[in-house]
């Protein structure tokens, strides 16, 4: 619970609800890449740029959700020392100006124990958590200690998800249901925009939680197509952290691109 009496799902509603943009742009960051000072920069970058929510991603040695960028990079910052207490850090940073959703793996939660990680989660100020590799009905005890500090459990669907599978998924969503444009991880794509459609039609028949499409989305008119195919948000992340890598000035490239993505979800609802 925020010190204005605002839990995590409650953040993430509204800025659902006040993104002004045809859907929330969702930018992903992996904490303490590429360092734990730029990190935080990126993230500032992306707020200033136009970011309504921040998935913010802890390296992790075995990613399975993750495509080579984002993986390579998760690797490079273990390498360099990250930490679980520094992108905690990162998230107490950003959590100030935009809600943020962790997204990390089972491990990493279950380790400590799912109710002794959230509620270090919750201090940070963090508005949700993401666990890819925790599929439905599994690990109750991670649902309940989101539930209990107010945190959005953001669950994933993907267009392989079963109808029945989807329908409860749909039903546990809180927050937002994270929706997987395509099969595999994540990564650039060329040609996405003839999928979306169906893709998210078939996700908002599942759940009354708004729908945010990731995986493959790189370009503004990736965003503008997800956003007219119906998407509530639309989640960024290969293109950054790929950006962050490649420039001497990452927060500022980050920021650039991020620009560019706003520009693309820029008309009215």
């Amino acid at each position: 619970m925020s010190e204005n009496g605002t839990n995590g799902i409650e953040r993430i509603a509204g800025a659902f609800a006040q993104t002004g943009k045809r859907a929330a742009l969702m930018p992903y960051l992996m904490g303490s890449y590429p360092t734990l000072a730029e990190s935080i920069r990126i993230g500032e970058a992306c707020v200033g740029a136009g970011a309504d929510i921040i998935e913010l991603g802890m390296p992790y040695s075995d990613p399975l959700a993750d495509g080579p960028v984002i993986h390579a990079a998760g690797t490079e910052a273990l390498a360099a020392g990250a930490s679980v207490a520094g992108v905690l850090e990162v998230a107490r940073a950003l959590a100030q100006s935009v809600p943020v959703v962790l997204m990390c793996y089972a491990n990493m939660v279950m380790a400590p124990g799912a109710q002794a990680f959230v509620e270090r989660l919750a201090k940070t100020g963090a508005s949700g958590l993401i666990v890819p590799d925790l599929p439905l009905g599994e690990g109750p005890e991670v649902a309940e200690a989101c539930a209990a500090q107010g945190l959005a459990l953001v669950p994933l669907v993907a267009p392989t998800t079963p109808p029945e599978r989807l329908a409860a998924i749909g039903a546990s969503a809180r927050g937002f249901l994270y929706t997987v444009s395509v099969v595999g991880t994540t990564g650039e794509r060329i040609e996405l925009g003839e999928r979306f459609a169906q893709v998210v039609a078939r996700a908002k028949a599942s759940t009354a939680a708004p729908v945010a499409l990731g995986f493959g989305i790189s370009t503004p008119e990736h965003a503008r197509q997800a956003a007219e195919a119906g998407a509530d948000g639309v989640i960024v992340g290969t293109r950054l952290v790929r950006a962050a890598g490649e420039s001497e000035d990452p927060a500022g490239a980050v920021g650039a691109v991020v620009s560019e993505l706003a520009a693309g979800l820029a008309m009215a609802r």
